[in-house]
């Protein structure tokens, strides 16, 4: 009986009667330079517990990639999708004999063909490279995980006279151990710490874990290396690791009850993905299309991570513990609970671009707990997060990427407390760091002051444009604020400098010095990335002014000499130079759909008065750069933007503006979408006389009553979306 309770507080939802888990594949973005999260974990969960390989390096900053060998063990803590390498904190092994304790040391080898993965569970047999036709030969490792607990069931061979543990807390994904520590507190207990130097500066992970056996032995056989030993058994040791970013005491709270069993977490797992999944409900033309899009949902909910405890304890961003004065509830919460909770891995360059909208429309529940991590953080460092990491502002890639999604969030109505929304809005733009003083003095960012200044420039410029319009929005609230309509005009005249940064010489924007010069000419070539560009080059980044579309084709010379300008970016040679940053992949001409400045590009061809060159770039970009395979993601995963991407276009829109939920229609992949947008209501889309030659909008009903003209561009709003309705779409050739 208890567990019946158990498992009811734990799914306050019901279970989608769809088995939408059954459509993923996680080995998608393995491969190539995808860079995805392989093991066991729940959506936006704090742990995401599974195999961490020798290799190390770029291709490695998850842990894993499809062509590694050997495991060092289990970490519960890993990336998804990034282009820099971190955690894996906290690793275990188990073992049936004597050990080298080492990185390569300990390194066991392992078969794809031995592994079973599936949304919140993994399974692996160490100790061999080919596949096995007697799995009792060989250990056994079986993890799931909940929202801050991984739980792993291992399975000794039958007759080892050795059933060992080893509990490794300096071998990580290319980080630095400070200290650590491991205490047993009884028979079957432990605590413990891992403090790392890495991506994350400071980094503080704080454990306990549950044996299902006593621990005959605990031994310390070199520093940051634990072994632990139990009496053989053919039942399987398991194995509960519960973290926390501030103490092991909290640790022990977070930890699932003794009651759970690993089948019943495994069963959690499954259901709170598939309840995820079901989200969106839909259907395609072929079961590929379907794998892909709920291999991109899964990916999609893999962050922002939990980074608090169950009684919503954090350690911010000064590193500070920071205490609550709710009790510890029952069962652990999810970041979908009714207090907000501090969250992490906030890849905020790439995913204010996709995800961020995406969430506000299928995840509204989980708002309030995005806004206020962003005002916490900026509470406690004093400006917005750039690029937030287990506590630690990493200050990685350019502009103020969170300006546009906080932006959003109030314009979408999802903040409550507009004022200080504002003040961290406008007084993160208006720093003298990272540029902003150029910005301030200059209009630009001076490229003898800053390497990526171009970049730096137009990223800060769609953050004024979208800080404009939250403050034009308070504004319009709260009625004439002097000190508001100041900065909103400021700002917005500054969003609209970009036409200074066009050079007529060459055709393209390039950054200026602090003298208001350009560089020289001679030897400009736009397919050339230089220091003045941040993963990107002239050509690409000529259209990062989402913001101001129609001043973009003013300055290029009118509508259709930018429309002629955007063909040729789709057809130019696709050769770059040499030492161009790795990021730019996914290449069709210089579109460069593995990154992400690119990512709207496609969508501005609507917004110039040519809606089928949308469709048709769209069209292509699902088709060709995104598969079922390891190798099917063209670019690094990014925390969620490439999958974002893919679910917003597959569904026939995307957000091109930085904020505010005008959605630009594209080409539907899908046959018919079911949304649950919140308060019970849907948003359903019915695609008619779709074919994979017919991929083009002929026109598009919403709720009865056309939506605009198919040969300009569709907007959906927002509010079209969320209050619930049906839109049919009726496709052509």
């Amino acid at each position: 009986m208890k567990i019946r309770l158990l498992l009811t507080v734990l799914l306050p939802i019901a279970v989608a009667a769809q088995d939408f888990t059954q459509y993923v594949d996680p080995r998608i973005g393995t491969g190539d330079h995808g860079h995805v999260f392989i093991g066991a974990n729940v959506p936006f969960g704090m742990v995401n517990a599974g195999p961490t390989q020798l290799e190390e390096g770029w291709d490695w900053c998850s842990g894993y990639h499809e062509s590694g060998s050997k495991l060092i063990g289990f970490g519960q803590l890993h990336l998804s999708g990034t282009g820099c390498s971190d955690l894996g904190d906290v690793t275990i092994l188990p073992v049936t004999g004597d050990a080298t304790y080492s990185r390569e040391g300990l390194a066991t080898p392992y078969c794809h063909d031995n592994e079973d993965v599936c949304p919140g569970y993994y399974s692996v047999l160490l100790g061999t490279d080919k596949k096995a036709n007697d799995a009792s030969q060989y250990i056994r490792t079986e993890v799931t995980a909940a929202a801050r607990n991984a739980m792993y069931r291992i399975t000794f061979p039958k007759g080892a006279r050795v059933n060992d543990l080893v509990v490794n807390l300096k071998d990580a994904v290319s980080d630095i151990i400070r200290h650590s520590d491991l205490s047993m507190i009884g028979d079957n207990l432990c605590v413990g710490f891992r403090n790392s130097h890495g991506w994350a500066d400071d980094q503080h992970c704080y454990f306990g874990m549950r044996f299902s056996r006593p621990v005959k032995e605990m031994t310390n056989p070199a520093q940051h290396y634990y072994r632990l030993s139990f009496e053989p058994s053919d039942e399987p040791l398991i194995v509960t690791v519960a973290l926390s970013p501030v103490s092991e005491a909290n640790a022990l709270h977070n930890m699932l009850p003794a009651a759970a069993s690993f089948d019943q977490t495994r069963t959690m797992a499954h259901n709170k993905w598939n309840q995820h999944l079901g989200l969106i409900s839909a259907t395609f033309l072929n079961d590929c299309d379907r794998r892909i899009f709920y291999t991109a949902m899964y990916h999609f909910m893999v962050a922002p991570q939990l980074w608090d405890d169950a009684n919503g304890d954090w350690r911010g961003a000064d590193n500070r513990v920071y205490r609550t004065d709710r009790p510890w509830p029952a069962v652990a919460q999810t970041p979908l609970d009714e207090h907000p909770h501090y969250l992490t891995t906030l890849s905020l360059w790439d995913t204010y671009r996709a995800a961020a909208p995406l969430s506000t429309i299928i995840l509204p529940e989980m708002m309030p707990s995005i806004a206020e991590t962003y005002l916490r953080i900026f509470r406690e460092q004093g400006k917005l997060p750039v690029w937030h990491l287990m506590s630690q502002e990493t200050n990685c890639m350019v502009g103020c990427p969170a300006v546009p999604v906080l932006s959003d969030l109030l314009l979408k109505g999802y903040v409550r407390d507009t004022t200080l929304a504002w003040q961290a809005i406008s007084s993160s733009l208006l720093m003298d760091e990272r540029g902003l003083d150029d910005m301030k003095k200059l209009g630009y960012v001076a490229n003898d002051h800053h390497g990526g200044s171009l970049s730096m420039t137009l990223e800060y410029m769609l953050a004024d444009w979208a800080a404009a319009q939250a403050g034009k929005a308070i504004l319009a609230a709260k009625g004439d604020r002097p000190e508001v309509s100041r900065v909103v005009d400021y700002l917005d005249k500054r969003s609209h400098g970009y036409t200074a940064l066009y050079d007529k010489r060459v055709g393209f924007l390039r950054s200026r010095n602090s003298n208001g010069e350009f560089n020289p000419i001679d030897g400009f070539n736009p397919a050339h990335q230089t220091s003045d560009y941040t993963e990107g080059n002239p050509w690409q980044y000529l259209w990062l002014v989402p913001h101001d579309v129609d001043g973009l084709m003013q300055m290029l010379g009118g509508r259709d000499i930018a429309v002629k300008r955007l063909d040729s970016l789709f057809v130019a040679d696709s050769q770059l130079n040499e030492d161009a940053n790795p990021d730019i992949t996914g290449l069709i001409g210089q579109y460069a759909h593995g990154n992400e400045p690119s990512h709207h590009t496609a969508y501005l061809f609507a917004l110039m008065g040519q809606p089928r060159k949308t469709a048709a770039i769209v069209r292509r970009v699902m088709r060709e750069l995104y598969t079922d395979q390891p190798a099917g993601l063209c670019g690094n995963e990014d925390v969620g933007q490439m999958s974002a991407w893919y679910i917003l276009s597959a569904l026939g829109f995307y957000q091109v503006e930085p904020c505010g939920g005008r959605y630009v229609m594209g080409s539907p992949l899908v046959k018919e979408a079911v949304l649950r947008v919140g308060n019970g209501k849907t948003f359903t889309i019915r695609t008619h006389g779709l074919s994979e030659k017919a991929f083009y909008i002929k026109k598009a009903v919403l709720n009865g009553k056309p939506l605009g003209n198919p040969k300009q561009a569709l907007i959906l709003n927002h509010s079209d979306i969320v209050r619930g309705g049906t839109l049919d779409v009726y496709m052509g050739k």
